[in-house]
């Protein structure tokens, strides 16, 4: 494992003046040390979206109905979402799995779609828990599994992303639940809440924190599947089992971010794998950002998920590695630096 003096005095000797690249050198050093290596990777990569359904929705949090979860797979399926154009931009494989979507399942769909619907969505976080423990546990498999399918085809840097109308709603709950900030600070519009939603929203996250907040000591995964999202469930277990097998995990937004806060409390280390993508606009996800120590790539205020944050940030990774692999040495080129 390299550790991180090895990398800047690396950097420092290249053909360029010391430290002249500010930020990229110190992305560099980041990436490296997801890899314990000086010469990291991001190809292969892989992109999963995981989808889910939210009970919540029908309690009023929503600026929009559950109906569009189903509809935005149709799109993604066409590859026509925002997804499928920003990973094609950057050759980025993309693969969609519903963990969690209600309604009619996918009659034949193409190689990149996997049916793994544990539920059919979740119950309402708003009268009792939204999930069982074993309905957890079943859809962090989901995640892990696919984990294991793209370190098998190669892939060295993984990014999640999800797509489920209402899931800014658990993901306030988990980041209030595990960085105890509070819950009025975890809550943000989403997809454009209006301020009556938002003020049903705030409502709903605080009384389901509330609940969940006893649970955490005695049994932190009943806690975390009260107020979870199957595709959060299964992003949680992609990135566990990502870190494991000693992949990059690059993070998306706010609901990814929720994921990653459950991958380090139930599998401790993982965010030793991971950079933030980007900052998204809801109001928790600095918090949740400040609470896995890391800083991320971009803060552009966006919100959309789909791992879009991610897949813009991307190039950026590239970048950093080719500056660690492909920059010559001073010393190759017969150039000294003056102390």
């Amino acid at each position: 494992m390299i550790d991180e003096q090895t990398l800047w005095d690396h950097l420092d000797a290249l053909a360029k003046p010391r430290r002249s690249l500010g930020q990229l050198e110190r992305l560099a050093v980041a990436l490296a040390l997801t890899q314990g290596r000086r010469d990291p990777r991001t190809k292969p990569r892989r992109v999963v979206l995981f989808a889910g359904d939210h009970g919540c929705v029908a309690d009023g949090v929503s600026a929009w109905p559950s109906a569009v979860t189903g509809m935005m797979i149709g799109t993604i399926l066409a590859g026509a979402a925002t997804s499928n154009a920003l990973a094609a931009s950057t050759d980025c494989p993309l693969r969609l799995v519903d963990v969690g979507v209600a309604g009619p399942r996918v009659i034949d769909p193409p190689g990149f779609f996997q049916d793994a619907r544990v539920a059919d969505g979740t119950a309402s976080l708003v009268h009792g828990p939204a999930m069982s423990t074993g309905q957890f546990d079943a859809a962090w498999q989901v995640g892990a599994d696919e984990a294991d399918r793209a370190f098998a085809e190669g892939a060295a840097l993984l990014i999640a992303g999800e797509m489920g109308i209402g899931n800014t709603t658990p993901a306030a709950c988990l980041t209030a639940l595990l960085t105890r900030v509070d819950p009025d600070a975890a809550v943000g519009r989403g997809a454009g809440a209006d301020d009556a939603t938002l003020a049903t929203k705030a409502q709903v996250v605080a009384d389901a924190v509330a609940r969940a907040v006893p649970l955490l000591a005695e049994d932190a995964t009943a806690a975390i599947a009260s107020v979870c999202g199957y595709e959060i469930a299964a992003m949680a277990g992609f990135y566990a089992r990502g870190a494991a097998l000693g992949c990059t995990l690059l993070l998306d937004g706010y609901v990814a971010t929720a994921a990653a806060l459950i991958a380090e409390r139930l599998a401790p280390g993982t965010v030793g794998r991971m950079i933030a993508g980007h900052r998204s606009a809801e109001p928790g996800h600095a918090a949740a950002l400040a609470a896995l120590g890391l800083v991320p790539v971009l803060e552009w205020e966006m919100r959309l998920g789909e791992a879009s944050g991610a897949l813009v940030a991307l190039p950026l990774l590239d970048a950093a590695a080719a500056l660690l692999t492909d920059v010559a040495q001073l010393d190759a080129i017969g150039a000294a630096r003056a102390d």
